[in-house]
């Protein structure tokens, strides 16, 4: 890999000649600007305001236009020569614990590559004591005409480096969160519980740019003179979701129906109530119950204060089974006759 920094890194007073190369690469598909009429290439070219003529790169440098709009000539022999020690250097400054590190401060990530045999024993070292104290290094370094912040971690053998935001360039998010009162049941918890659940983990390595590849089929079909293929026709029931409960139930039975799983999503335990329905145990058990309950009802002049007696009452209707049955019909019976 060709490096696009040469340096070394200052671990206290131990120096280690690195080389920094970009850890990731860009694969999406790059188009060119054509005139739609013709097709021909829409080129830019760089002209020089004072002279009115198109310059090439090698005549190109940089400059800093100040508040007046003067432009100031700067060279890379001036920032080469800044007075920090962060110019050729990637200066550790603390070790942190990588919890501490907010991804959104995440930028650019590159490889850190000892520079020669010297290099290898330091180099180890502080990879090493990385692993052991499982924490990172935090960097300050100089790249591409400014000073910025990084983090060292480990990657296999080798030491990585992930570019960082400074912490006045991260925004807060004011603003984003919905203003309004939204209130999330426990069933709605529930279910977006069992749809993680059914989605799992995945490796990252089964994953890939279907963009990029649908991109390809479209330019090889096109060269080929032959039609490009159409895309799918939107899902019903597509749009506004009108019901959460609906839609998480449906989540979770297409992602286990896409896993091979039983597609039956259970419902959710009700909560218990104060009031339990009696049990019905049938047979017998059933009939004494009732029994029971017609001579409380024949009388309803008893005072509550004798309820031992009525319990003992209710025990013997149990015991003698048919003589319980009769004898609140004739109670019945009677108070009819007197009425």
């Amino acid at each position: 890999m060709r490096s696009i920094w040469n340096g070394a890194i200052s671990f206290g007073l131990v120096s280690i000649p690195i080389k920094l190369v970009n850890a990731t690469e860009n694969h999406s598909i790059s188009f060119r600007q054509i005139h739609t009429e013709d097709g021909g290439r829409i080129r830019y070219r760089k002209f020089c305001e004072l002279e009115d003529r198109e310059v090439s790169s090698q005549e190109i440098g940089k400059g800093y236009e100040d508040a007046d709009g003067t432009i100031i000539p700067i060279t890379d022999e001036d920032l080469a020569g800044l007075p920090i020690p962060t110019a050729k250097t990637i200066e550790i400054v603390a070790f942190v614990p990588e919890d501490h590190i907010d991804p959104l401060q995440m930028d650019a990530a590159y490889y850190l590559q000892a520079g020669g045999a010297p290099a290898a024993k330091p180099y180890t070292l502080l990879r090493e004591a990385l692993k052991r104290s499982k924490k990172v290094a935090i960097t300050k370094y100089a790249l591409r005409g400014r000073e910025r912040l990084g983090m060292l971690r480990v990657v296999g053998d080798a030491i990585a480096m992930h570019g960082l935001l400074w912490p006045d360039e991260v925004r807060a998010p004011e603003g984003v969160a919905p203003d309004t009162d939204v209130t999330v049941r426990d069933k709605e918890l529930d279910l977006a519980d069992a749809l993680m659940d059914t989605l799992g983990e995945v490796d990252l390595e089964d994953l890939h740019d279907e963009y990029r590849e649908a991109v390809e089929e479209v330019v090889a079909a096109k060269a080929s003179g032959e039609t490009p293929p159409e895309a799918p026709a939107p899902e019903a029931g597509g749009g506004k979701v009108l019901d959460l409960m609906a839609a998480l139930e449906n989540s979770v039975r297409a992602a286990r129906e896409s896993r091979g799983e039983d597609a039956e999503v259970k419902q959710l335990p009700q909560r218990k109530t104060s009031r339990s329905s009696p049990k019905d145990t049938g047979g017998k058990k059933s009939t004494s119950t009732s029994t029971a309950k017609k001579k409380t009802t024949s009388s309803p002049r008893k005072s509550t204060s004798k309820t031992s007696k009525t319990s003992q009452t209710e025990k013997k209707a149990t015991a003698k089974k048919t003589p319980a049955k009769k004898s609140p019909a004739k109670k019945t019976a009677s108070r009819k006759r007197s009425a």
